[in-house]
């Protein structure tokens, strides 16, 4: 993988940005961390995604249309070219899956580099520009399709969400209802899913969306996989999201990192020098929350490891 020198960034540049905001004994926050910026120089980040075998995080550039990469050991690089891809996250195998703006479609990075189209088309129709996508334990790829990356007319007639079965190649909507669905994210026991909805403008072919208000909605899910009801909506919308073991959700909006616990009460916040786009955990402990935030990259170090998702047995 070709190298991209950044001399201007120092190895790992320690900030301390404004407060963490919380109880100082119930905190979320390891004691003592700061937010550290880790890495910049870029266009927009997006899609962080921890590698625990070779223990780098990977993440998006969208408008320079490379996948970057970052390690303790071997700072900020570039990891391979993309066409604009977004949200991305591992399969239970450990292969990254991707959503690429550009291409308009859902891909898959095999173990020796190449590339296998998982899903750019619903009943014939291309998808809008896929973007944040989660994985559930039987191997299904839950993913958004808004479209901020649509640079020509809608095919498909509205902002939809879709299950995919890559061992079946079967696609179907889970959900029609939302503006501009973004984020997306099981919870740890995956009898919940929680999808940001950015909120409705006029990009959505249906003026009945236009209106609708930013927010993330949390739905039950059965043993099954499928949706069920609706519980409850949190009245902020988020862009990525990610999730601990013990259920919080960790969301990107207003300029800050919100912590909310699963019921959606928002337990703390994190204030960002840039405005965040997404989160994950990493770190041999899943302990560091890594932050893309527009131009850079940052971490903060938390008290409970993120959630991984793992094969039914």
């Amino acid at each position: 993988m070709k190298q991209l020198a950044f001399n201007s960034l120092v190895a790992i540049a320690i900030l301390w940005i404004g407060t963490v905001r919380g109880q100082e004994n119930t905190s979320l926050i390891e004691e003592g961390a700061r937010v550290q910026k880790l890495a910049d120089g870029m266009q927009f980040t997006e899609g962080p995604v921890w590698l625990p075998t070779e223990k780098k995080l990977v993440f998006s550039d969208i408008p320079n249309s490379k996948l970057m990469q970052w390690s303790k050991e071997g700072g900020l690089s570039v990891f391979r070219q993309s066409e604009n891809a977004n949200g991305n996250i591992l399969d239970l195998q450990g292969r990254i899956i991707s959503c690429q703006h550009g291409a308009r479609n859902v891909i898959r990075i095999e173990s020796d580099g190449s590339t296998t189209v998982l899903a750019d088309k619903f009943e014939g129709k291309r998808f809008n520009s896929p973007n944040d996508v989660a994985v559930r334990s039987d191997g299904t790829l839950w993913f958004t399709d808004p479209p901020w990356g649509l640079t020509e007319p809608h095919e498909i007639p509205g902002h939809w969400v879709f299950k995919l079965d890559p061992k079946t190649n079967s696609i179907e909507v889970v959900h029609k209802d939302l503006a501009m669905p973004n984020g997306i994210v099981f919870s740890p026991d995956e009898t919940r899913i929680y999808i940001a909805d950015t909120g409705g403008n006029e990009r959505h072919p249906d003026p009945a969306f236009h209106q609708l208000p930013a927010s993330i909605q949390c739905y039950e899910v059965s043993p099954e996989g499928t949706l069920g009801k609706k519980l409850f909506q949190i009245d902020a919308g988020s862009d990525g999201m990610a999730v601990d073991v013990l259920g919080n959700l960790y969301t990107t909006t207003g300029g800050k990192v919100h912590i909310y616990n699963a019921d959606g009460k928002l337990l703390e916040q994190i204030d960002v020098p840039e405005g965040p786009a997404n989160v994950c955990f990493g770190d041999d402990d899943y302990k560091t929350l890594f932050i893309t935030a527009r131009t850079s990259l940052y971490s903060i170090r938390v008290k409970h490891p993120g959630a991984i998702a793992k094969a039914a047995e």
